[in-house]
């Protein structure tokens, strides 16, 4: 069961473009860590966001297509699932209609006082999956 998408838009700057002429692979990732915490902190009541932060597990990134200076490129995230204190995404990179970078992430939710692992309530489901517990009804 995922949420909504979440879109996220980038302004594709002069930093982000390496000696190849194009946004260099390692921007990539900066862009899917800024989509997943736009989302977070968007969706999440605020008690939540400032209770909790968290921290990348694992990224797998398929690289298409190249985006280049002044492109306009948005990361479309969604949350595929949590459990315990991890959660899912996966995250479109495009330019248009072209596909550049497919993510598939998972993250783990800590305490911002103490940095330890934090549990994803239940009580969320209803902020990040509001569509589907509409249609369950």
């Amino acid at each position: 069961m995922s949420a909504t998408p979440f879109q996220f838009p980038i302004k594709v700057l002069p930093e982000d473009i390496d000696f190849m002429g194009h946004v260099n692979n390692a921007r990539y990732l900066n862009w899917v860590q800024d989509a997943v915490l736009a989302h977070w902190q968007k969706v999440a009541p605020a008690e939540e966001v400032a209770a909790k932060a968290w921290v990348a597990l694992k990224h797998e990134i398929t690289y298409r297509k190249p985006a280049f200076l002044d492109d306009a490129v948005i990361a479309q995230t969604v949350l595929e699932r949590y459990n315990g204190a991890r959660a899912f995404y996966r995250t479109v990179i495009s330019r248009g209609e072209d596909v550049l970078a497919e993510v598939q992430s998972s993250w783990c939710c800590i305490d911002a006082k103490t940095l330890r692992p934090a549990r994803i309530g239940e009580h969320l489901r209803e902020f990040f999956f509001a569509d589907q517990n509409k249609a369950a009804e």
